[in-house]
């Protein structure tokens, strides 16, 4: 702190200290207060021996030399009376307190001398710095800090970590570039999906290369104030390169770097300002500045083009969701970090995973170390994983929950034909577990686990899966005879793949191999749909979805009636045990419902000898055989 300000601050405590300490001097020497009555009997008794008068206010010493204070309404009456008593009398005008009134002026000299003072300093450095406002808030990691994050704790990504180690070896290293007359980019842009490891790998990047780490995240630069973001952009930067080399990661970008112009009111100027004094300073680098800028975003289509252009952000690194290797080799970090059961295979826990992210596997993770903690185990064994999957793909299950007779059959029949269809249909995902337990906002699911990593999706499959979604409410129908609302997120679901096929991925015969929809939308899974075609095309269009859709629950209809007895033997089963996992229900298919009583029960006892773990279902298949 600097010397003035601190003698400033002294003296205003001190002042402020006195200040207290008469007050409190005071109020302990207060003179006792007595009623005017009392002061005239007291002056007709001869009590009084002297007294000062000070406007209406009477300060006097009674005949046992105690001071007594008193307010007279008629000060002028009341003279002649004491001079009749021959009491000695002292007078005063009646004006403030001067010691009041020196304190007041010298806390107002003293304001004004230390608001002067930070003026004063505000016009020295030439720009807006009051009271380190507009002072950036970035934190800064020292290169010698007790825990570093290492390439080693970033896993599932070896290309895109293996293209980053150019970086850290320029930091480390830069005159190995230079000599041949290369340069380090001056930007790294790091985006993909929520979760898949931007920041982690900004952190590694830093630890590995052993250099300081400025770490901002876009929305600390913009303010309601007009150039402070702007400021703060400038003050970052000018710090960095005090440092250099160092790293400077600027987390969510997209909140600062958005497309100008893209909005009309609302603290435009404010990011706009903050944007360009960003690529400002991300131009005015020289070369031999060694500061790498690295950012991170899930939304690039939003940001501004000069913000990507070459030269700003050389390297736009994407990071996707990890495939079964990748997200193997993710689970094998993060299970470090709790006991585990010996016989656990985390191969087939990654199987198990598809579509989930760095993030959501080391939630995964905690969720089952919780439940095994729960459960008072030793270690976290693959039920506690299955237990936590279902968790967060699914929600908690709610037991608690009052389902009638009714509605426990209509949502075992309905799942019982999502299952048999799913099983029956080639090109389909394998069933991973049937409940009827609610879990969630649903009533019961099915789940299915693709085995392979799908990029690109058949029509055949399409196809498929929207006779799988039909196939709850084409059960209802074949057994109960009834359309309930359980099917809506399904009908919804079947829209929408019949829509795409048509109108984006070009597999419909009459309307064409033809885009009729423009969609745009970045990493976040949101997208808006423009019409591009007439009104004609549009009525074929709705004529060709409904005939995909119509057609998939007809023969949906089709394949349940055929197999009608195992449809009720599955929600017998699921009215039993609640849950039927893959294995179960494997062995339930295996059973021939056609064969003989006898005959059906030697064979469940033979499918049932493999599987002693799981609930027994052969007595549900017994009694639902002809």
């Amino acid at each position: 702190m600097d010397k003035r300000i601190r003698a400033i601050l002294i003296v205003l405590f001190l002042s402020v200290a006195g200040a207290m300490f008469y007050s409190i001097w005071n109020l302990a020497n207060t003179i006792p207060r007595i009623p005017y009555s009392e002061f005239i009997e007291m002056l007709e008794s001869g009590d009084v021996v002297r007294v000062q008068l000070k406007g209406g206010k009477i300060t006097g010493i009674d005949s046992d030399n105690n001071r007594f204070t008193t307010y007279s309404p008629d000060v002028d009456n009341l003279v002649p009376k004491l001079l009749e008593k021959k009491i000695t009398i002292t007078a005063e005008p009646d004006r403030p307190f001067v010691t009041v009134g020196i304190f007041a002026s010298l806390l107002s000299v003293i304001f004004i001398s230390i608001m002067w003072y930070i003026m004063s300093k505000r016009r020295e450095r030439g720009g807006v710095h009051t009271s380190g406002f507009t002072k950036s808030k970035a934190r800064v990691l020292s290169s010698g800090g007790d825990k570093k994050v290492t390439f080693e704790d970033v896993a599932g990504i070896p290309e895109v970590k293996q293209e980053l180690k150019e970086i850290v070896e320029f930091l480390k290293n830069p005159g190995k570039f230079s000599k041949l007359g290369g340069r380090i980019p001056k930007g790294v842009l790091l985006q993909g999906p929520p979760g898949t490891g931007k920041t982690l790998l900004a952190k590694a990047i830093a630890g590995e290369a052993d250099v300081p780490f400025f770490s901002i995240s876009g929305s600390d630069f913009v303010e309601m104030f007009v150039g402070v973001g702007a400021s703060r952009v400038r003050d970052l930067f000018a710090e960095a390169k005090k440092h250099a080399p160092c790293i400077i990661f600027i987390d969510e970008i997209d909140a600062v770097g958005r497309k100008r112009g893209a909005e009309s009111v609302g603290g435009q100027d404010e990011r706009e300002q903050t944007l360009n004094a960003l690529l400002v300073e991300m131009d005015g680098f020289a070369s031999g500045d060694t500061v790498v800028i690295v950012a991170a975003t899930n939304r690039p289509d939003v940001l501004d083009p000069a913000l990507m252009r070459p030269g700003r952000f050389d390297r736009q690194v994407t990071l996707p969701v990890p495939d079964v290797m990748g997200r193997l080799a993710i689970l094998k970090v993060h299970a470090k970090t709790i006991v585990t059961a010996e016989n656990l295979d985390l191969e087939r826990v990654a199987r198990g995973t598809p579509g989930f992210s760095g993030a959501e596997l080391a939630n995964l993770v905690n969720e089952a170390a919780l439940m095994a903690a729960r459960q008072g185990k030793d270690a976290v064994d693959f039920r506690d994983f299955e237990e936590a999957k279902d968790k967060i793909l699914m929600g908690a299950e709610r037991r608690s929950l009052v389902v009638s007779a009714k509605e426990r059959e209509t949502t075992a029949y309905h799942e019982a034909g999502h299952a048999i269809v799913a099983k029956l249909l080639p090109d389909t995902d394998p069933v991973h577990k049937v409940t009827i337990i609610p879990r969630g906002s649903a009533m019961g699911v099915t789940q299915q686990l693709p085995l392979d990593e799908r990029r690109t999706y058949s029509r055949r499959y399409l196809v498929n899966r929207i006779k799988i979604l039909l196939g709850g409410r084409a059960a209802e129908e074949i057994v109960l005879n009834q359309r309930t609302t359980g099917a809506v997120n399904d009908l919804h679901m079947a829209t929408e793949i019949a829509t795409k096929m048509v109108c984006e991925w070009g597999m419909s015969d009459e309307v064409g191999p033809l885009t009729y929809a423009q969609e745009e939308g970045g990493f976040l899974g949101g997208h808006l749909i423009h019409k591009t075609f007439s009104e004609e095309t549009g009525k074929a269009i709705d004529r060709e979805i409904k005939k995909l859709v119509e057609g998939c629950y007809k023969e949906t209809v089709q394949l349940l009636r055929k197999k009608v007895r195992l449809l009720h033997m599955l929600a017998e089963i699921l009215l039993m045990d609640e849950t039927i996992d893959a294995e179960e229900l494997d062995i339930i298919f295996k059973c021939d419902a056609r064969r003989t009583r006898r005959e059906l029960e030697e064979r469940t006892k033979q499918c049932m000898r493999g599987n002693s773990e799981g609930p027994v279902v052969a007595s549900a298949i017994i009694d639902n055989s002809p």
